[in-house]
């Protein structure tokens, strides 16, 4: 895996805005959900806003790591399973919410829990794309996404080197 060329820092005002446009294309499909399952932990913020938005009152999280040496994406592994009760549902009535679907793979294994839910992400990435239902940016794949509570305030490189004055 060749490190990201491009990089696309999303400031909290701005990922505030996209998970509020998810919000809102979510609620143009017609469909009603009881119950919000994150993916931990990228999926907890914009999960939070969306609940608020569609006013879902209740929230469950599933949490699945891929041990990795950042050179190659390695195992998944579930640490932290969906309530039995929302998993007999196999997703009825039931919102996927994550912050981004990358490889796909994270997604695939929740879509496997939950094949009846509704998979919503605020950015998708063409690879895992197919796996959501709803998004609200699609970035290539070779785009790495700094999301807010991974930055600190910190001097920005201009896109184009040298072609100043």
């Amino acid at each position: 895996m060749s490190l990201p060329e491009k990089a696309f820092p999303v400031s909290w005002d701005q990922f505030h805005r996209d998970a509020r446009a998810l919000s809102w294309r979510l609620s143009g499909t017609g469909q009603s959900w009881d119950t919000i399952v994150c993916i931990t932990r990228g999926g907890l913020v914009p999960a939070a806003i969306v609940a608020r938005e569609l006013n879902i009152r209740r929230i469950d999280t599933v949490s699945v790591a891929s041990y990795h040496d950042y050179t190659s994406q390695g195992d998944m592994q579930i640490l932290k399973e969906i309530s039995p009760d929302i998993m007999e549902t196999e997703g009825n009535g039931v919102l996927i919410v994550d912050d981004l679907t990358d490889t796909g793979k994270t997604a695939a294994i929740v879509r496997a829990m939950l094949p009846k839910g509704h998979f919503g992400t605020v950015y998708a990435k063409p690879k895992g794309r197919p796996l959501v239902d709803t998004f609200v940016t699609e970035v290539s794949q070779d785009t790495w996404i700094y999301f807010p509570w991974d930055l600190g305030f910190a001097y920005q490189e201009p896109i184009t080197k040298g072609h100043g004055g």
